[in-house]
């Protein structure tokens, strides 16, 4: 529903945004060196993000209406949780922030916005929000959303770091995930592509967590391997829809794009996925499915590094996508290539995952 929604809405947010002249800004000119030749994409509407966060909201809305089909006696397990509510909501309120951002340069006709420390208010605030809710409201198997735990593969016993150090840890990660992400967000379909695999990997570990949950009676006996995590059917649902979405709206944002996801897009991704990795208990395993996204922080990182502390740039641009645009490599076959990079560190954490669970099997 998710994909259908984003596949055939998608035109008419086309349309719409074209006539409400809500084209994205092209950079012209950068503090640090040159920039990409991207003057042939002036004109092309952004805010797009809006159309697959919707999608994803009505396509859980109706995966829930279909549930309550189910027997009486397995409705308990299928309606509306907090974890819904926690990554629906910095799906949905992360994107809020990035359309703030797109509302101002179009505005403003410039790539400016939100200044960084506007941005990043509202961030904080939006994670410090689901932050809470995640650490202090618990189900009742008194589980949270969240975990007063760092973990791995499952909570790691010995991190103990308390309710508060697992709000600030929750804050943290939802605005490295969702800049991390904005920052991917430079070619047609890059990010959204790299989202739909990183998605799909945590709709995967969600449902293999919920068929080894320690929640269900049924399965949690003496000597089963399970997982203890909250509402984890919740989690691979919204993942999926999520990741569903976002293929339709690739069929329009791919090269060459007729819309942009915008910071609406990036941000909202940014907070789902980071929001995935902490409900799934697996935070420190989200660096390495999306992996891709480290990769070009980390170039940004390291760009500004350099050049403040010597003077000298170590790409010709960051992030990463764009050296090897001015490098001369065509946009398609940047895109393609690094999503062969993000589907390859994809599917080493996936492995990751899986091997752990084949560790403990007799």
């Amino acid at each position: 529903m998710a994909f259908v929604v984003s596949l055939f809405g998608t035109p008419f947010a086309i349309r719409l945004f074209i006539k409400l002249k809500a084209a994205q800004p092209i950079r012209t000119d950068a503090p640090v060196g040159p920039v990409p030749p991207h003057e042939g994409k002036r004109g092309t509407p952004t805010m797009g993000g809006v159309v697959f966060i919707v999608a994803t909201v009505i396509a859980y809305v109706i995966g829930h209406l279909a549930l309550m089909t189910l027997p009486v006696e397995q409705i308990a397990q299928v309606t509306p949780t907090i974890t819904a509510l926690v990554l629906l909501g910095l799906f949905v309120f992360c994107g809020a922030v990035g359309f703030i951002d797109d509302l101002l340069k179009v505005r403003k006709r410039n790539s400016g916005g939100l200044s960084k420390r506007g941005k990043l208010m509202g961030q904080l605030l939006v994670g410090v929000a689901f932050g809470v809710v995640a650490l202090y409201y618990p189900s009742t198997n008194n589980e949270t959303v969240g975990s007063t735990k760092v973990s791995f593969i499952k909570d790691i016993d010995w991190l103990n770091i308390g309710k508060v150090g697992a709000v600030i840890l929750f804050v943290f990660i939802i605005i490295a995930t969702s800049n991390a992400v904005n920052i991917t967000d430079g070619l047609d379909g890059l990010a959204t592509g790299t989202s739909v695999m990183v998605l799909s990997a945590f709709s995967f570990i969600g449902a293999w967590q919920y068929q080894h949950w320690c929640g269900d009676w049924t399965y949690a006996k003496p000597g089963n391997y399970c997982y203890d995590v909250r509402d984890p059917l919740e989690i691979a649902l919204i993942c999926a829809a999520a990741a569903g979405a976002c293929v339709g709206f690739l069929w329009w944002n791919a090269s060459p794009a007729r819309i942009f996801m915008g910071d609406t897009g990036a941000l909202g991704l940014g907070g789902l996925i980071g929001g995935a990795a902490l409900a799934t208990r697996t935070e420190l395993l989200l660096p390495i499915i999306g992996g891709l996204f480290v990769i070009l922080m980390g170039s940004v990182i390291l760009q500004m590094i350099s050049y403040k502390t010597t003077g000298k740039r170590i790409f010709r641009m960051s992030p990463l996508q764009h050296h090897f645009e001015l490098v001369g490599w065509s946009e398609v076959n940047i895109v393609i290539r690094f999503w062969i990079v993000g589907g390859l560190c994809v599917a080493l954490g996936l492995g990751i995952f899986y091997s752990d669970f084949l560790r403990t099997m007799p």
